[in-house]
This record gives C-alpha cells, structure tokens and sequence, in this order.
C-alpha cells in the first residue's frame, strides 16, 4: 500500500514535469507561428520559404535546450527568481542552437533582426507559462495533492531549522506527522510533535508492518558517534522506498551548512558554495551589469554638470568622491561617489549620521535619494563591483568587524555591489549597534548562497521602490 503511495507521488512528479515541458513545445510552435503569420517581415526571406524546416529546427534546438535548462517546476522550494534564471537559461540556449543550425544551412541574413525579436517573446511567454503552472501546482498541493509525509529523526535543534523551511511556504505540500528524539525539543514549534523517545522509532522500524508504513521522507540529525543505529535508518529507508536526508548538527548556536561538491571521485563537503561558481551564471550577472550600467551611465552623462556646478557652489573641493574599501577576496579597491560632504579628514572612518555637520544641502539630497552612489556604475563597468552584492565597507570597518562578528570575511567571496540583498531589507546606513551589522553580514551571506539573477532584479526593484519612497535610513 505504501509503496503504491510512494510509486503515485513519484509517478506525479514525473507526469507534472512532462506536461510542462510539452507545454514548453506548445508554446514555441505558437510563437513561431505568431511571427509567420502577423510579422513576417521580420522573418528572413529563405526561412519565411522554409518554415516547415524552420519550425523543426526551432523544436529541435528546444529539446537541447530542455535536456541541459529542464523546468523543475514540480520542486517543493523554488522562488520566482529561480523560475526566472531556469527560462531565461532555457530561452538562451534554444535561441543560441537554432542561431547556429539556421546558420549552418542557410546562408541569409536578417537573422539578428529576427532573434532579437523572438527570443525576449519566447522568454515572456514560457515565464508568464511558468508562473500559471506553479500556481496550478501550488493549489493542488494545497488541496492535498502530491504532498509528502515526513518524519524528522534526533533531538538536534537543526531539525527545527528545516521544519520551518518546510513550513515557509504551505504549497510545498508537506505533512509532517512529528519526530522521534530522546529528549524533547526546548522550543518546538507547534505542529512539530514529538511521537516517542528513540527507542519507539527503532521499535516502529523493527514492528510495523510494511503496508501500514506510511512515511515519504526521512530527516536525521544524529551524532556520527551513532553511525550503526544511522545505517540501520538508512537501510530501513531504502528497504521502504523512503528518501533519507542526514542533516547536519548544530554546534551550540553555529549550524554546519554544508553543501556537497565533487572532488575528482569522492564527495566532499564544504561550508560555502555559491551559485556564481558557475561560469554560466558568472557570465549571465557580468552581462547583465554591463548592460544595466552601461545605460545607467549614458542617462547619468547630462546630470553630471548640474551636479558639478551646484556642488562647487556649496562646498569647495573635487565633484568626486574616492575611497578605499574592501572588495572581491578582500583586496582594495577605489570607490566612487558624488561628493556629498565637506572635504574632512574623519571621511575614511567616521559613516554618515543623520545630522551630521559634514554634509552641505545639495550633498544632503543626494544622499537622501541616493544620487551620490551614481558613480559606482563606473566601478561595475570596469568589473571592481557589481549592480547588486554586499555593500562595500570602508577599510577601517573592515579591520574592526572582521575581529568581532564571525564570518564577517565570508562576504568577500563576491564583488561588493550598489544595492543589496541587506540594504532592501532594513539594513542600510548607520550601523549604530553590533547586532545591526551582525544582520547585515547574515544577509550578505544569504544573498551570496542564493543568488539567482531574478533576485538581482528583485532587489533592484525594491531598491528603485524605495529610492521613491524617501528611505528613513538614508543619510
């Protein structure tokens, strides 16, 4: 009965993926056919001819595509900025093939024109698609459909960090029936019900007969000291068709984040991982920065004279301002900005306060509407920084916070960027208090180990809804 059960979700799982992906043909034949039938003038002539092999060859580079950027649309944790990065990876890769092979045969032009067109529909269209099908999929599982019934293994509090990840989002469609630990949980949250010590779970293992096991999912958080009782777990799991996850513990209030990366034939672990790893996704965040900053600096050219005469006016001295900070892997490097001050000899380890008797009045609207930040578009183009990443920091914060918060360091792993994930969310300006900077690493961090070029544009946003909204902590 279980098994049957287990055979259902999977079999579920695999029909929902599937069905996205013929939906991802649908949808490119009818974009095709959208641009033969009201556009074709943006079709190049030999193909407009052609377009029965035109079309083939289209759905042929999409099944490349689809086999290296498949949707993974049924997964239970995956934000709208991760949708955004798979089609847009997707759309990019199809275009890039159908480029290539209509060139390989046809010797024409026009292609360009055309692809400019197509690809940035294709993207619209498969997104707009994608956004439809997760709600589908999120009502469903709603309605208690495709769900997952798990039981967590082991008194460790990280098991209470996942839980919480589970229960973040309701559409994930997990039902968690409690744990097994021998001592219970100081703060567990509701929901989380302890079912017995672990003696009960071993007896369960040992008694229940195999059409009454009714788990999907296993999470442990045991001590290695405990490896006999963890691979018996394990081999219990495998017997049952049950997806067993080993969770790593906490020490004290420090959880072991480690992620799995391949070395040669083994795997290893590691501490940090960071999606920019990827060469792909390198160059999907340098591009878009060029491109970003590129037209940001060409609509900055006409202010800059305005800028430089009210500036000079009320405060003598240069129209920019450059500072040291730390950047990628912690090296130094030159920071730009409008000059919003008085020239002083405190700008280096002294931030902004709200009053503060440096500013003059133009530097004090600049700094309130974050027009002084403008030139670091100018760092991003030469490649120091980046449209979105952790703020840079003054060199002197940076030799007094690497001392005193843990993984103060870990930032620099990543360009330091205009905006970021830390700045949109309630940590901008003045860190008055140890803590504040302590939240503003967290998130640093965070933004790193999560990066997704939706989440760039969603920062980006946020950043712009704010900028109009006369930020509190701006100053």
């Amino acid at each position: 009965m279980h098994s049957k059960e287990l055979m259902k979700n999977h079999n579920g799982n695999t029909a929902i993926r599937w069905m996205v992906v013929l939906g991802d043909f649908i949808l490119l034949n009818a974009v095709i056919l959208l641009f033969i039938k009201f556009f074709p003038n943006l079709i190049p002539p030999v193909l407009d001819v052609k377009s029965r092999t035109f079309i083939f060859i289209c759905n042929v580079a999409m099944a490349i595509a689809q086999y290296y950027f498949h949707s993974d649309i049924d997964s239970r944790h995956m934000h709208l900025g991760s949708f955004f990065s798979k089609v847009l990876k997707l759309v990019v890769c199809q275009t890039i093939f159908a480029f290539v092979f209509i060139r390989f045969l046809y010797n024409n032009g026009g292609m360009f024109k055309f692809m400019f067109y197509y690809a940035p529909t294709l993207f619209v269209i498969l997104f707009a698609a994608r956004i439809v099908e997760r709600y589908i999929i999120n009502l469903y599982r709603k309605r208690g459909g495709n769900t997952r019934k798990v039981v967590f293994i082991g008194s460790d509090p990280a098991n209470i960090l996942v839980y919480e990840e589970m229960m973040s989002e309701a559409s994930a469609g997990y039902r968690v029936k409690g744990y097994y630990g021998d001592v219970p949980y100081a703060e567990s949250p509701e929901g989380m019900t302890r079912l017995g010590n672990m003696a009960d779970w071993f007896a369960y293992m040992k008694n229940t007969p195999n059409d009454e096991i009714d788990i999907d999912e296993v999470f442990c958080s045991m001590s290695h000291d405990l490896s006999e009782e963890i691979m018996g777990i394990m081999r219990f799991c495998d017997q049952h068709i049950i997806r067993f996850y080993y969770v790593p513990r906490m020490l004290g209030n420090y959880r072991l984040n480690l992620k799995a990366e391949r070395f040669g034939n083994m795997d290893l672990y590691t501490n940090h991982t960071e999606p920019l790893s990827d060469p792909i996704n390198r160059i999907m965040k340098r591009t878009f920065d060029i491109v970003f900053s590129f037209i940001a600096c060409v609509f900055m050219i006409p202010i800059i004279p305005i800028i430089a005469l009210t500036t000079k006016r009320q405060s003598p001295g240069p129209i920019f301002f450059k500072q040291h900070r730390t950047g990628l892997n912690g090296k130094t490097f030159n920071c730009y900005k409008f000059r919003s001050m008085h020239v002083n000899e405190r700008a280096d380890t002294l931030q902004a306060t709200i009053n503060d008797p440096r500013k003059f009045p133009f530097g004090d609207f600049m700094r309130k509407y974050n027009i002084d930040e403008l030139p670091q578009f100018f760092n991003v183009l030469i490649g120091n920084m980046s449209v979105v990443g952790p703020r840079p920091h003054m060199l002197h914060h940076t030799s007094v916070y690497s001392e005193i918060i843990e993984k103060y360091m870990v930032r620099h792993f990543y360009k330091p960027g205009i905006t970021g994930w830390a700045q949109v969310t309630g940590y901008r300006g003045e860190t008055k208090e140890l803590w504040q900077m302590e939240e503003r690493i967290k998130r640093d961090i965070w933004y790193i180990e999560n990066w997704t070029l939706g989440l760039d544009i969603r920062i980006i946003f946020l950043t712009i809804v704010n900028m109009l909204r006369k930020d509190s902590k701006a100053y």
